[in-house]
């Protein structure tokens, strides 16, 4: 069994697009995790440069994209989200766009906005429901920076 304790700490900061580049000179790896990883704060992971990554920060933190895992030798891990399976919809008016709202967060799932579509983790369930409202809809695979379908909260 893997013991933990003496492993928690704060969560680094998020680094965006420029800022604090210098901070700390080296590599940034991106470690690319799914939304359902990025709530998991308690684990050991593989980042892509070989290096095991040991999470241990406190319950209820949310890992967001440009989060600072940790810094190590000169490299900083930085959390990446990672392409998911996901419905690109594209409601035709504003009326459908507010069925699909209400419809969606009946499901307790999120719906994100990408540019001129929404996007949702894609599931039976949710394909169902797109299909049902003859909301135009396609599958791909896209970073997603909401919260994952299980996730029933704030």
């Amino acid at each position: 069994m893997t013991r933990l304790s003496g492993l928690r700490r704060p969560v680094l900061g998020t680094l965006t697009a420029g800022e604090g580049e210098d901070e700390v000179a080296g590599e940034v790896v991106r470690v690319p995790m799914t939304a359902a990883d990025r709530r998991r704060v308690r684990r050991r992971l593989r980042a892509p440069d070989g290096a095991e990554l040991r999470l241990a920060f406190p319950t209820g933190t949310v890992l967001t994209p440009g989060t600072r895992l940790e810094v190590r030798g000169g490299v900083r891990y930085v959390v990446e989200a990672a392409p998911e399976d996901v419905a690109v919809v594209t409601p035709r008016t504003l009326a459908q766009a507010a069925a699909l709202g209400h419809a969606v967060g009946n499901l307790h799932r999120d719906l994100v906005p990408d540019g001129a579509a929404f996007l949702a983790l894609w599931d039976a369930p949710l394909e169902l429901l797109l299909t049902r409202l003859d909301v135009p809809f396609t599958r791909d695979m896209r970073a997603f920076h909401g919260r994952p379908s299980w996730e029933h909260g704030e």
